[in-house]
């Protein structure tokens, strides 16, 4: 029996936690991956990554937190797409506005995956993150 996408979502946030490299990450998503980050206080214009931008992205941000936690609140699953509300959360290695290095960062997100191949085609992030 193969995985579902929600099976292969959760070990996808799993390795996330874990700080998985970026060559173990690649092979999460499709080749021709499509990342739309819709605009936030850490985004304000939003962003589009192919997935060396993701992967250099997963790089840049393993130097500013410590450990992050992804606490899935919701699910749903359709064929090849997949919906969640997710709590996030991450131990910061540097300060970021008001929170102090050590501090907790916080934020809601939707998220938002289309597969194809068995891999993550397409992901979009609506991420809202709490005053800092």
């Amino acid at each position: 029996m193969s995985e579902s996408p929600l099976e292969f979502t959760r070990r996808y946030f799993q390795a996330i936690e874990a700080g998985a490299p970026p060559e173990e990450l690649a092979g999460f998503f499709h080749p021709e991956v499509r990342q739309r980050e819709y605009p936030n206080r850490l985004t304000p214009r939003g962003a589009t990554r192919d997935l060396q931008a993701l992967l250099d992205a997963s790089a840049r941000g393993s130097k500013v937190v410590v450990s992050q936690r992804y606490d899935v609140r919701s699910a749903l699953c359709d064929g090849e797409r997949v919906a969640l509300e997710v709590d996030w959360s991450a131990t910061l290695a540097v300060p970021v506005g008001s929170l102090p290095a050590g501090g907790t960062m916080r934020a809601s997100l939707g998220v938002f995956l289309t597969f194809r191949d068995g891999r993550i085609a397409i992901q979009h992030n609506y991420d809202c993150f709490e005053p800092f």
